[in-house]
């Protein structure tokens, strides 16, 4: 794994950030940009966690659990002053099944290949 593992753990390290910055700390941003961020982030995260050869069945469970468990700490965590939003939680779902789909697609492209 060694080296592949570095673009993951900082996508994770960025994941924390973003999801847990308290809302004072957030920049004012037009309508909608949030759910960008979030689709991105979790695509990130699955697309960098395959790149480390993490079991990709497993890691769409484990980041759809955080994704889950995120949006619940964000409503819990009062000093955060952000809530928890199950439309981000959804979006972060696309964003983890759609680099799903696009590894698994990539990778049945090049298997074929010769």
């Amino acid at each position: 794994m060694g080296s592949r593992i570095l673009p993951f753990v900082v996508a994770a390290s960025l994941s924390v950030i973003v999801l847990f910055t308290p809302a004072s700390g957030v920049p004012t941003a037009p309508p909608g940009t949030d759910k960008v961020v979030h689709f991105l982030l979790f695509a990130l995260l699955m697309a960098t966690g395959t790149y480390a050869r993490l079991p990709s069945g497993p890691l769409a469970i484990v980041l759809l659990g955080y994704a889950a468990v995120s949006e619940v700490l964000q409503w819990l965590i009062t000093v955060l002053n952000r809530s928890g939003d199950v439309l981000d939680a959804l979006v972060d779902v696309a964003g983890v099944a759609v680099a799903y789909l696009v590894v698994h697609w990539r990778s049945r492209g090049t298997a074929h290949r010769v």
